[in-house]
């Protein structure tokens, strides 16, 4: 007797249930349900509650879904999901919602939340990014206590202590994903929870609209969220109308008990541009810094972005990467984009070479400033020799083979002129050209003289 498409989609959640922890199963996937399933095309509907859902499912647990799909149903099944509640309105109908058999969904953006409309709690758009989780937000002792009392909050919205909470630090270093981690917990606690990530920018310009049009929805929309999440507080400044609207929603809220967690690129006390009864709330609860992160913490952003993208970075390369880049996480993200698709065009496996050319062109590396007292002791250090033999008219091959390659790398390294290099090893300007002019002919046919200055030369700069 063949199974029905109930029952296949039971075995579907028993295999995803044994692959995630029994919060996330419970939370996101016990209420789905097998709509239908068409075995000529290849096509499996499930009902989900709503959009929200799809979009934590599309980022966080499609290749569990996909291979408990292709287990049970078989090869090339396309998924559908057929929403309860759709745009915000029970009347309206189901929805689909479709995921190719053999590519990732691509999220399309989503519009801003409408301030004036009344929305059930059902299908509330909380605009928060379902990859901002604290599951990928790495954890050191630059944001170990902001970290702490985020999960705390996200754990239990009702805490009073932290209310509101205010993060801030400078750009880059993980303030979205936090505030945003903090609400994608609140409602995996309570799918039904009014949860709404915005910007400051735009809860401005939704009140200018609002001014406009009608001022009391705008106000009765913000009212009713149970945790306001707004990002980048700091470019209200300036801005009075919307101050004393933010102030009067602040008021509200925090008489509701209602979780209210802003970010700012500074401090409390070092805002300029604000109303002082509004700063003064920016205290009442629990403020807390992002510092630019360590070399630990970078070392574990910078592995969790290769795992992320399949991709595996040699020691030497990682260190080199974390040691240049010092003060943003966004930006160890984009090194490893950019590495991926240098990589990719130019068909060759990532290098230290490689790395050393995307961050040239992407931050100023941290170079020592090199100097020809350096380069020489470098270079009689390597060949075993003492650093006067260099400046002796001594005729040895060793000796004279070494003052050449000082003569080569002070160029190189120390960006001196001939007539100085001559000047310091007491040689003159035609010699010097001679010795650079001798050195590369011979590094393009002598393997070992070019190992030889690429040791040299990593023992000066520390690459």
């Amino acid at each position: 007797m063949t199974n029905t498409h109930q029952e296949l989609w039971a075995q579907c959640c028993q295999f995803i249930k044994d692959n995630i922890s029994p919060q996330h199963f419970d939370t996101w996937f016990r209420d789905i349900t097998c709509d239908s399933f068409d075995a000529v095309e290849r096509k499996l509907v499930l009902k989900v509650q709503s959009s929200f859902f799809v979009d934590i499912i599309e980022a966080r647990f499609l290749p569990v879904v996909r291979a408990a799909v292709k287990k049970v149903f078989g090869e090339n099944v396309s998924i559908f999901y057929r929403y309860l509640i759709v745009n915000n309105d029970p009347t309206t109908g189901t929805s689909q919602k479709s995921v190719a058999p053999s590519q990732s969904i691509i999220a399309q953006p989503k519009p801003a939340a409408n301030p004036f409309r009344s929305e059930p709690n059902e299908d509330f758009d909380s605009q928060l990014n379902p990859r901002y989780t604290f599951e990928n937000y790495c954890v050191g002792d630059s944001n170990k206590i902001a970290c702490s009392i985020g999960e705390a909050i996200g754990n239990d919205p009702s805490l009073k202590t932290f209310n509101p909470l205010f993060v801030f630090g400078p750009s880059g270093v993980g303030k979205t994903h936090l505030i945003q981690a903090i609400g994608i917990r609140v409602k995996e606690r309570n799918p039904q929870a009014r949860v709404l990530y915005v910007t400051a920018r735009l809860f401005q310009s939704q009140y200018t609209a609002a001014a406009s049009k009608n001022i009391n929805n705008f106000f009765h929309f913000y009212q009713g969220i149970d945790t306001l999440i707004i990002d980048d507080i700091q470019d209200l400044q300036n801005m009075p109308g919307t101050q004393n609207t933010f102030f009067h929603i602040f008021n509200h809220l925090h008489n509701h008990s209602k979780q209210i967690i802003m970010s700012s690129d500074r401090s409390p006390a070092e805002m300029e541009g604000f109303e002082e009864r509004l700063l003064s709330r920016f205290k009442w609860g629990m403020q807390v810094e992002l510092e630019r992160p360590d070399i630990s913490l970078r070392r574990s952003v910078l592995k969790l972005k290769a795992e992320q993208d399949g991709l595996s970075l040699p020691t030497e390369v990682a260190e080199y990467i974390v040691s240049n880049i010092t003060n943003s996480v966004r930006e160890l993200e984009g090194v490893v984009v950019s590495l991926v698709a240098h990589a990719a065009a130019l068909n060759t496996d990532i290098t230290l070479e490689l790395a050393q050319r995307v961050l040239a062109n992407a931050v100023k590396i941290n170079r020592k400033q090199v100097n020809f007292e350096m380069v020489a002791e470098a270079v009689a250090s390597y060949y075993n020799i003492l650093p006067d033999q260099l400046f002796t008219k001594t005729r040895k091959r060793e000796v004279s083979d070494a003052r050449q390659v000082v003569m080569y790398l002070a160029k190189k390294l120390a960006k001196m002129p001939l007539t100085t290099i001559g000047h310091k090893i007491d040689r003159t300007h035609a010699t010097v050209i001679y010795a650079i002019n001798n050195i590369e002919d011979r590094m393009s046919t002598e393997r070992k003289l070019v190992a030889d200055i690429n040791a040299i030369e990593a023992s000066i700069t520390g690459r």
